[in-house]
């Protein structure tokens, strides 16, 4: 089951509308691109969302839904974060593998391991901080942390820190506009994040400006970013390009984008 799937099951069975769960984290328009599959959550919203409907963050993120001999231990890791406490060594005595919390328990080891870095660098150990790092950089290539590219950037920023002689590169400023872009939750704040690139021709930057022309009805700019975009991501520009055939009233088009989403989902 998809994340957006799991996320409107979750809210179905807490009995919330999308008005009610939203509140003043994000926009109703926001949360139905996520539960349709068209958007992707922060991590900063999504641990929000996850709250507010009484799962762990790992619920929405694994398949499966079993009991772990893990869960006190997460729960106090999850205590610690909120309470700005060391992660690392509740996490020490994790017992893996954990279908339940393994995702969970590497995001929260990758922000232990961020947070103990930045105290060696406060305190003068750059070499045990790019120690850190080096382990932190390690779990960015394992699901979830690999869809959320904006952890990456935080990891840099300290990196740099660490070593400055080096001139460790920082992400491009692209890099951080799109970032911000995809975490906004306001599509003309986006709009105007991707309008400040200066590379425009990339998949990712097209199908995140066809997701703001959309939001904005403009169905022709739309579609034009979204078809540059459809190669690398169809499954994301589909349900997109079917909505903008039916607005502009070509129905063929909007048919066939249909039956692209069927045959995915097959």
């Amino acid at each position: 089951m998809e994340l957006g799937q799991r996320l409107r099951q979750a809210r179905q069975a807490a009995g919330l509308s999308q008005r009610q769960l939203c509140g003043d984290t994000i926009t109703r328009n926001m949360l139905s691109q996520i539960e349709n599959g068209t958007a992707r959550p922060s991590m900063q919203t999504l641990e929000i969302l996850a709250e507010r409907l009484g799962k762990p963050l790992s619920w929405f993120l694994d398949e499966k839904t079993l009991l772990s001999n893990n869960t006190g231990l997460i729960r106090q890791t999850r205590e610690a974060l909120a309470s700005g406490g060391p992660l690392l060594p509740l996490l020490r005595d994790y017992a893996a593998p954990d279908p339940v919390y393994d995702p969970e328990y590497r995001l929260l080891l990758w922000t232990g391991l961020l947070r103990e870095a930045e105290t060696a660098l406060e305190t003068d150990r750059p070499a045990y901080a790019r120690e850190l790092l080096g382990r932190a950089e390690m779990l960015e290539g394992e699901q979830p942390l690999a869809a959320f590219p904006e952890l990456t950037a935080r990891r840099l920023a300290l990196l740099f820190r660490a070593e400055p002689v080096r001139r460790v590169p920082l992400p491009s400023l692209d890099d951080q506009l799109l970032l911000r872009a995809e975490a906004a939750e306001d599509p003309t704040r986006a709009a105007a994040l991707l309008d400040a690139c200066e590379d425009r021709e990339s998949p990712r930057w097209n199908l995140l400006r066809g997701r703001c022309y959309v939001s904005a009805e403009l169905w022709q700019a739309a579609a034009a970013c979204l078809h540059q975009a459809e190669a690398a991501c169809p499954k994301e520009t589909a349900p997109l390009l079917e909505r903008c055939c039916k607005e502009q009233g070509d129905f063929r088009g909007a048919y066939f984008y249909a039956c692209k989403q069927r045959e995915s989902d097959g």
